[in-house]
């Protein structure tokens, strides 16, 4: 690639370029050179393509980008990893994880395009992030965050008739005595902070950005690199 930037900074801002022009290609070509070049993969992630990842959600808070801007730019990030995951499991570099989040949708709900993004984005800001899927029922909400001792538990309804289940996950964790190890977020289209308030949750999600915000401040990370979804 003849327009590589040489100089290491350079690099990285051409990094976070790729993923602010929402260009997979470019992503992923820019994480070769980072693995050709023998780069600190910490430092390819976290001072290019995160960086590019933070300027793509201040784009979509201000106006300038749009829902399937924030899609691209968060398959952007992935194309990266899907380059750069090999080699740091071959390399065995750990990445501490900012938190640890379950999620998925509530059962009776097949909806999960929004949740689905949601834990794209968590991922892609540095949560380890455990999808269940759709349709999940309340016992198995909780038995995953249990086994992978999850900071966050994040439950999404797009129906009136299901979100009554988000409020099942958490009177079920008062049941067990579990409510004050887990912080549960909500979210989805009939969902609201008056909803979250009324059943007892830590926080709703109304839009992208907000999500993941709520997500970091919850487990004292609002300083990160940050791309939320709803």
């Amino acid at each position: 690639m003849s327009d590589v930037p040489e100089a290491l900074e350079q690099l990285y801002a051409a990094m976070a370029e790729s993923v602010v022009k929402l260009d997979k290609k470019r992503a992923a070509e820019l994480a070769q050179v980072g693995l050709d070049r023998d780069l600190d993969l910490n430092e390819v992630i976290e001072k290019g393509f995160v960086v590019g990842v933070q300027q793509v959600g201040e784009l979509w808070a201000s106006g300038e980008y749009f829902l399937p801007e924030l899609v691209m730019g968060a398959e952007a990030m992935k194309a990266a990893m899907a380059v750069l995951n090999p080699a740091i499991l071959a390399r065995k570099i750990a990445r501490e994880p900012i938190g640890r989040v379950v999620i998925g949708t509530i059962e009776g709900d097949i909806h999960d395009i929004g949740k689905t993004l949601v834990a794209t984005m968590l991922n892609t800001v540095g949560f380890e992030v455990t999808d269940l899927g759709k349709n999940v029922k309340v016992d198995r909400f909780i038995a995953m965050a249990e086994e992978k001792n999850a900071d966050i538990i994040g439950i999404s309804a797009l129906l009136t008739t299901t979100m009554v289940g988000q409020k099942k996950v958490i009177d079920e964790l008062k049941k067990r005595g579990l409510r004050e190890r887990f912080k549960v977020i909500v979210g989805g289209a009939p969902t609201s902070k008056r909803w979250a308030n009324e059943i007892g949750a830590d926080g709703q999600g109304p839009n992208a950005m907000e999500s993941v915000e709520l997500a970091k401040r919850l487990v004292g990370a609002a300083d990160s690199a940050v791309l939320a979804a709803s």
